[in-house]
């Protein structure tokens, strides 16, 4: 079971990187905090789950959590060991702590991430003290969904497929397109024998 939780925490951290997503990427600190202090989080294992590019974001986002927290005045044992792990001098440490205490955003290659909203987060989940590792990780079945989509929706598709989930109104190209297109996938991955053909594949790896 320990093995497992392993397994969960790391891969987490891995589809969190890979979202791309803002909001996601805002958390990303919380869920280091609560992987690293439970012992789980293990950063070679992390990378193993990404691509080349997606291992710099991964430096990135351990970066950028690094120094939100020494800008509250924590101090981490295991927040030594990422520092020696992730590629940034203590020249750029020092440059990216100021940038951070100075400006609003925190800026990698073409992302702008709200300090103040790392900050507010952060400081949230630190006053609330009742969510769990486990509660956190329950967000791993909205990051698989996402993933999931990703591998057999175009971006476009999957954009007007969530908008027909949640009731947002679809124009008339858009209408057309989930008809023509859309409705016919949906319908295949509706289908029970696919779905035990799946499952039989995936137990054979």
């Amino acid at each position: 079971m320990e093995t497992e939780k392993i397994v969960d925490a790391n891969a987490t951290l891995a589809e969190v990187v890979k979202s791309k997503n803002l909001r996601l990427w805002e958390g990303f600190p919380v869920l280091l905090l609560n992987s690293a202090e439970n012992g789980l989080f293990n950063y070679n294992k992390v990378k193993k789950h990404l691509i080349s590019a997606e291992q710099k974001n991964l430096d990135y986002l351990l970066l950028m959590s690094l120094i939100l927290y020494e800008n509250l005045g924590l101090e981490f044992l295991w927040m030594k060991e990422i520092r020696k792990q992730i590629p940034f001098s203590n020249e750029a440490f020092s440059k990216k702590l100021k940038e951070f205490k100075k400006e609003l955003e925190f800026r990698f290659g073409t992302t702008l991430i709200s300090t103040t909203r790392l900050i507010n987060i952060f400081r949230n989940y630190l006053q609330s003290k009742e969510k769990t590792f486990e509660e956190i990780l329950s967000q791993k079945e909205e990051l698989s969904l996402e993933y999931a989509l990703s591998q057999i929706f175009s971006p476009r598709q999957k954009e007007i497929l969530l908008k027909k989930l949640n009731g947002e109104i679809l124009s008339k190209t858009e209408k057309e397109y989930f008809s023509r297109t859309i409705r016919k996938k949906v319908a295949a991955l509706a289908n029970e024998k696919l779905h035990q053909l799946a499952k039989n594949l995936n137990n054979k790896r």
